[in-house]
């Protein structure tokens, strides 16, 4: 019998590919005998990837509030009647039996309905502080879904369970060879390799922070750098760098071999986004957050603070990190024991297995016949 569920988040891509790496999950377990259905918000790009990954995908015309004062926030409250209407027709026509939520705006219509339809939902929740929707519909779900520990202050204690946060992709500290990774981005090996990522779009911070070490140092330090500058950022460092050549960093918008990247580093500069950080677990590399201060409710500096208090990542506030963030990268490159210990505290907090812990709680909620 086919186990229909829906899977619902979207808005970036931090509520995107958790959601597409439990599909990916439960194709693997349940094969054809899986049909599942997406549910994002018109106009947010879950419409365009979802679909290029091969699933189908109903968009709601749900929108969230705008922090500024914006006639646009005039408009919400019809907007939610709607996507409520659609919701509850998507979940009857589908015949869902469970409905996944993976937090964000898009995912609260449809968790919503599902429960007052008496539908068994499940929350995903990847931040380690948890998102307004989320807080708001897990008294109704039947499971909620940690990445760590303590979510108790937010969440009904009897229904947490932590899994960790699926990714898409197989990280792991073993990973790829490291002397192909080198060669990959043409570097050398008798120098130390500092990962700088930020993020598709790239991170203004970060960039400056590169600019500002490039400048300090002429371009010379015994340092090799993967910059990571965004595609909004991209012709901007291309020329920054075309007027201060810099003999051993390798400039991109994008990585498209994350796991090169992992495996050439030995200091990792970040954002820390959820599914960063539990990357950065996986790979088991010392790592210093710098967390965007433009996010809701600041969760990337809980999520950094939260690997900052066991002694596996550190922390340099966005404010001070252009100045700061690569001086304290050079500097943890030079204390080998130091780095050793932050690799192993953060190795001991990853969850290879997320996106499988996961399943086996959808499935618990499968009716008996879907079994």
């Amino acid at each position: 019998m086919k186990k229909r569920i829906i899977l619902s988040g979207g808005g970036t891509g931090g509520h995107i590919y958790p959601a597409v790496a439990v599909a990916e999950a439960l194709k693997r377990r349940f094969g054809d005998d899986a049909e599942l259905l997406f549910v994002g918000a018109e106009g947010k790009m879950e419409m365009e990837k979802v679909p290029a990954l091969g699933y189908r995908i109903v968009g709601l015309p749900i929108a969230g509030l705008q922090r500024r004062l914006d006639w646009h926030n005039l408009l919400v409250p019809f907007k939610v009647l709607k996507s409520l209407r659609l919701a509850r027709r998507t979940i009857r026509d589908f015949g869902a039996d469970v409905v996944v939520g993976f937090g964000g705006y898009a995912s609260a219509p449809v968790l919503w309905a599902a429960q007052r339809m008496g539908v068994p939902t499940v929350i995903q929740e990847q931040n380690s502080y948890a998102g307004v929707t989320n807080k708001i519909l897990a008294r109704g779900a039947r499971c909620i879904c940690t990445a760590y520990e303590g979510m108790e202050r937010f969440f009904p204690a009897d229904r947490i369970v932590l899994t960790g946060n699926p990714l898409r992709g197989r990280f792991s500290k073993e990973g790829a060879d490291r002397t192909e990774a080198l060669k990959y981005y043409g570097l050398r090996d008798d120098l130390p390799v500092v990962l700088v990522v930020g993020g598709s779009l790239g991170t203004r911070s970060l960039n400056e922070m590169m600019k500002h070490w490039i400048l300090e140092t002429g371009g010379t330090a015994p340092v090799q750098v993967i910059w990571q500058t965004g595609k909004y950022y991209e012709r901007e460092m291309q020329a920054f760098l075309a007027a201060h050549p810099a003999g051993h960093v390798w400039q991109g918008a994008f990585i498209e071999r994350m796991d090169y990247a992992y495996a050439a580093a030995d200091v990792v500069v970040s954002r820390s986004g959820a599914g960063t950080v539990s990357e950065l677990c996986l790979v088991g590399k010392p790592v210093i957050f710098v967390p965007s201060p433009n996010v809701a409710e600041d969760h990337q500096t809980k999520n950094a603070r939260a690997l900052e208090s066991k002694g596996a990542a550190l922390l340099v506030p966005d404010a001070v990190c252009r100045e700061e963030g690569m001086k304290r990268a050079v500097e943890l490159l030079g204390d080998p024991a130091r780095r050793a210990e932050m690799s192993r505290r953060i190795e001991a907090l990853a969850r290879p297995d997320a996106a499988e812990r996961i399943v086996e709680r959808i499935a618990a909620l499968l009716p008996a016949e879907a079994k």
